[in-house]
């Protein structure tokens, strides 16, 4: 059961930390800029969602 539970965790975590990546690298203000601390934590959260997939849900390391 526990093992299920922190799967179920595991893709939460990813598919949370990639809507927040998605959303910080692509967003665009009303002039078509791009902001710099939302493409930073973007990029943040990319990692961290590579980072979950690969160890933890592909079993990678």
């Amino acid at each position: 059961m526990q093992e299920s539970l922190s799967g179920l965790g595991n893709w939460i975590f990813v598919a949370v930390t990639g809507f927040i990546a998605y959303n910080g690298i692509t967003f665009r203000d009303e002039e078509g800029n791009k902001d710099t601390v939302r493409l930073l934590f973007g990029c943040i959260a990319l990692l961290f969602c590579i980072a979950i997939f690969a160890r933890d849900i592909l079993q990678l390391w």
